[in-house]
């Protein structure tokens, strides 16, 4: 038992556990207002440990961002609200694309922009989990995608991520490619999971 405070990984595995928990409740509101959305997911994250006026809301002009896995250049405060605001948009209208397209581009873009001050990884991979929850790919949220991610590790995670922010068909495409075998990394630990509690009912 533990209430994840103290040390950074326990702060972090209390959120991944809080965001993981909130993610399919939040499914009727993404479609209507992603930005809502997210800045739940930071609320819920942040759970206490950032500034009261900085959480939920996307960063000002100036304020620092701590993600020290990714090192790539911040966009600016202006060009975060203009890219969030596409992001919405697209979500909103929706795409003739294939789900696991749309959830890797989301997730990409969220970690593009670090739009939060603090947390940015883990609402980036929640919101792709709430892309593939409401797309139907995967309507019980039995595929960890993190997991995925976790198996890959983070020089593959990093190489993939720097690939989508050249912008490239190459680089996007590797992303998308990532993001997909974290998927079929998370339904083969789920599958995994199954057959162990089979065999032991058995």
């Amino acid at each position: 038992r533990t209430d994840f405070s103290g040390e950074d990984e326990a702060r972090t595995v209390g959120a991944a556990l809080r965001l993981t928990a909130e993610a399919g409740q939040l499914l009727s509101i993404w479609r209507q207002s992603p930005l809502r959305v997210l800045a739940r997911l930071h609320l819920v994250a942040a759970g206490g440990a950032a500034p009261d006026d900085a959480v939920g809301r996307p960063r000002l002009a100036g304020e620092p961002v701590e993600e020290p896995l990714i090192e790539a250049p911040l966009p600016g405060a202006d060009e975060v609200a203009g890219r969030l605001e596409g992001l919405s948009q697209l979500i909103i209208a929706g795409s003739a694309a294939p789900a696991l397209v749309t959830a890797a581009v989301v997730h990409g873009e969220l970690l593009a922009l670090r739009p939060f001050g603090s947390h940015n990884g883990l609402v980036a991979r929640t919101a792709e989990r709430v892309v593939l929850i409401g797309s139907g790919l995967d309507p019980k949220s039995i595929c960890p995608a993190e997991v995925g991610h976790a198996e890959q590790g983070r020089a593959a995670y990093v190489a993939a991520f720097e690939g989508y922010t050249t912008g490239t068909p190459e680089g996007v495409a590797a992303w998308i490619a990532h993001c997909g075998r974290s998927v079929e990394l998370g339904v083969r630990e789920s599958t995994a999971v199954c057959e162990a509690l089979q065999r032991g009912a058995a």
